[in-house]
């Protein structure tokens, strides 16, 4: 590449950088800039206050109770949609009768409002007339009522299914198109040369997979990490 190339190159794109830094960058320097002050806009008090909002956190135990509950939430939740996520669309990638419909249903999930999404597992889990509360009491694997939404530990976990079950979709329809770029060709020299189900997968579908995997991963950790903040059960 010239010289003269590369600069006109950098001339193009200077707009957009100084936009994306405008709009991702200046944010955080002023949230930053903030957590650096003490503001009670009650009493109109407003003053630089260094290090200590940083201090009252490390010595807060409900900051770290909180940021515990945070990162086990992302974790967990990650990882089961990038499991299931890459099961669903491997198991989609394969023809069958339905396989459209199947896919369809897939996205209604995703595509449900999160609003809309809440208000339904909030019904599903309420302590006293929640449909999940009737169906383990009628069935005999309760023995009553489970408080999924007051008791801190289903309180989590009952957050981190609804989480795993709207997300899903996301996690899989992206695999689904990273499973499209995948050369047919090297499929089929595999099983000619007698290489097996799991030999396939690991040599072939999930070096392919890596790009997407990498994305799904980054998306979904920002995701879950915002929408869990903060965890304080």
């Amino acid at each position: 590449m010239r010289p003269t190339d590369r600069r006109l190159g950098y001339l193009l794109v200077s707009p957009a950088v100084f936009i994306l830094a405008a709009v991702a960058l200046l944010p955080i320097l002023a949230a930053a800039g903030l957590s650096l002050q003490r503001r009670l806009p009650i009493f109109n008090i407003s003053e630089f206050a260094g290090l200590e909002n940083y201090r009252f956190l490390i010595l807060d135990p409900r900051f770290w109770n909180s940021l515990g509950n945070t990162v086990y939430f992302t974790v967990i939740s990650v990882a089961l949609e990038l499991a299931l996520g890459l099961t669903i669309a491997l198991l989609l990638d394969r023809p069958f009768a339905g396989r459209g419909w199947m896919r369809a249903v897939l996205l209604i999930p995703w595509a449900i409002p999160t609003v809309v999404s809440a208000r339904m597992w909030e019904w599903l889990y309420n302590v006293e007339f929640g449909m999940l509360n009737y169906l383990l009491t009628a069935s005999g694997l309760a023995s009553g009522p489970v408080n999924w939404l007051g008791d801190p530990f289903w309180a989590i976990h009952a957050a981190i299914f609804m989480d795993v079950w709207k997300t899903t979709p996301f996690a899989a329809l992206l695999f689904m198109a990273g499973l499209q770029t995948v050369p047919r060709d090297l499929y089929f020299a595999a099983r000619v040369d007698g290489a097996g189900p799991w030999a396939v997968f690991y040599h072939i579908t999930l070096p392919a997979l890596k790009p997407v995997i990498l994305v799904v991963l980054l998306f979904r950790t920002l995701d879950a990490f915002a929408s869990s903040t903060p965890f304080t059960c």
